[in-house]
């Protein structure tokens, strides 16, 4: 008698011939059906991208019309933290489950999240409907990639990985133009014109929808395990309030008795997020056996630090450019050109290169540095830095982001075994938007607890400019720059600068560039940690098959075998 070792917990379903994207028995894909379902993806992945930069471009529209400027980190970070705790739930159901009908979930709650902000009459409420639309969000972009892992190995998916930065170029060339042009809009076929920028999401999505129910036909092998529901309730305990203290900080206090009961059920949750993954074995929500991967673990954090400095950079730009440089939202979108063909640029040279050679590290190695060398050099810019420096720099931002992105997403997918893709896959984004939602919130925080001192200190400094005394000449302008060094200023709308003397208005811009320096020289700063970790990471050679090569071949390296007698 002797013993074999198979598996018996999965079931292929019968291969699809005669649909897209039906694969051979070996589970390859011709190039021709990668594309066919690639078109599905970067539909979905196209309406999550451009929502980004249609919002971005407008928020500032958006927060004075709804008279909520301090209170637009709601509105982001309810996004950001209900994408955060969806994207690994979407990896694991997709494990499960299967990848296109959670792919269509995403796109419908995405949807149903986009109407809801079209209707909202308050800042309150569009955080609220923000959150629904990043319950879709949290779907998109992670599963995307987990898909084309599927159907790709690791030195075949630069190839195409120009067109996902395709989607992200058009996306943010066409979303600060759009969004400019609606937020520059009183009315647009009888609605408010702010409200189409999250209404023009409903065409691009129902296509989507239709698109993705027809192409993406990538067979899937049935998995018995259990949903890890109460893992994600722990997860979003934990960091919820987190999140929230994190911007609520400044006006509760960051020893007040309500910022120590948010840290206390955070970490609370926290701990209790670890102990039931722990207890799930192979059915957690996150597999802890994971983070025993050191390329895994440090890919993630490196993710997590990427995620805050990104963020934190990205999100001051456009107050930098509509607030100090006075440009419209059309004009910021145009003006953020460099850093789109940055990313682009360097994407598609890494991607090619790491298809030729197998080789990956050096890129992040590059790009981390490059980012650290453009935020620092952001943090010394002002009033009077000439729009083509400014513009310099964000070509130099998006070369670093660029050459950064897919590379530690190829370096995750490239380390786990076939049956981990969708969780491994979604993991990247949970780390990555953990990140960004703790720099968003922070980065805010630290530039609304700063600008009112820099711009008292600037009114103070412009006391001895002969064009500010001059203004000051004028009865308006004395009571107009008393309330502003009393503390009266009215931060939650800053459109009021355009009605002032330029001599008054240039204490306030000043003041305001300075804060956003500090926002830039802290998103430095810890992009330097990433930098001292990146030369860490081990570089393990990349594989030349897709995910469905692997597990139709070699199957799952980690998974548990059943021992079966054989006579």
């Amino acid at each position: 008698m002797s013993e074999a070792v198979i598996t018996t917990d999965r079931e292929p379903e019968p291969d699809r011939t005669g649909q897209p994207g039906a694969v051979s028995g070996d589970g390859s894909l011709s190039h021709r059906q990668i594309l066919t379902v690639l078109s599905g993806l970067l539909l979905g992945m196209f309406l999550a991208a451009l929502d980004q930069t249609i919002v971005a471009s407008a928020m500032k529209t958006i927060a004075d019309q709804l008279h909520g400027q301090t209170l637009q980190a709601w509105a982001t970070t309810a996004y950001l933290i209900t994408s955060t705790i969806a994207t690994p739930l979407y990896g694991k159901l997709s494990d499960i489950y299967g990848r296109k009908p959670m792919y269509l979930t995403a796109i419908s709650l995405f949807l149903l999240g986009s109407l809801l902000c079209g209707i909202a009459n308050s800042m309150y409420e569009l955080a609220a409907f923000r959150a629904v639309q990043g319950l879709g969000a949290g779907g998109l972009m992670s599963l995307a990639l987990a898909i084309i892992a599927d159907i790709t190995s690791p030195r075949e998916r630069s190839r195409y990985q120009g067109y996902f930065m395709a989607v992200f170029g058009v996306s943010s060339v066409a979303g600060p133009v759009v969004g400019g042009f609606f937020a520059g809009l009183d009315t647009f076929v009888g609605v408010t014109g702010w409200r189409w920028v999250f209404l023009v999401n409903v065409p691009i999505g129902l296509i989507a929808l239709v698109v993705v129910s027809r192409v993406l036909n990538v067979p899937h092998t049935k998995v018995k395990h259990r949903v890890d529901y109460w893992g994600a309730i722990a997860l979003a305990v934990g960091l919820v309030p987190l999140l929230i203290v994190a911007e609520q900080g400044r006006e509760w206090g960051w020893a007040s008795g309500a910022s120590l009961a948010m840290y206390a059920i955070g970490v609370v949750g926290l701990v209790a997020f670890v102990w039931v993954e722990s207890r799930m074995g192979n059915e957690a929500l996150l597999p802890l056996r994971l983070f025993r991967r050191p390329v895994f673990s440090l890919s993630n954090l490196l993710n997590f630090i990427m995620g805050i400095g990104m963020f934190g950079g990205m999100m001051s730009l456009p107050l930098y450019l509509q607030i100090v440089k006075g440009s419209t939202p059309t004009e910021a979108g145009l003006q953020s050109l460099p850093l789109t063909a940055g990313i682009l640029l360097s994407s598609m040279v890494s991607g090619t290169l790491t298809s030729r050679t197998g080789r990956y590290k050096i890129f992040p190695i590059i790009g981390i540095g490059v980012m650290v060398a453009a935020l620092f050099m952001f943090g010394q810019i002002g009033t009077d830095t000439p729009m083509l420096s400014v513009m310099g720099i964000m070509l130099l931002l998006g070369i670093g982001l660029g050459l950064c992105m897919q590379s530690l997403v190829l370096a995750v997918q490239n380390d786990v075994p076939p049956r981990d893709m969708g969780v491994a896959t979604s993991s990247v984004t949970f780390f990555r938007q953990i990140g960004g939602t703790a720099g968003t919130a922070v980065f805010l925080s630290i530039l609304f607890g700063v600008v009112g001192e820099r711009i008292n200190n600037a009114f103070q400094s412009a006391a001895t400019d002969p064009a500010f005394l001059a203004a000051m000449a004028n009865p308006a302008n004395q009571q107009a720059v008393a309330g502003m060094q009393g503390g009266g200023m009215d931060l939650n709308d800053t459109s009021f600068i355009e009605k002032l003397d330029p001599a008054l208005a240039r204490p306030f811009l000043d003041g305001f560039s300075s804060a956003i320096d500090t926002v830039f020289l802290v998103g430095g700063a810890v992009m330097l940690v990433a930098f001292a970790l990146i030369w860490f990471l081990k570089e393990v050679p990349l594989s030349n098959k897709s995910g469905l090569q692997r597990q139709a071949g070699d199957g799952d390296a980690d998974e548990q075998p059943v021992v079966v007698a054989m006579h």
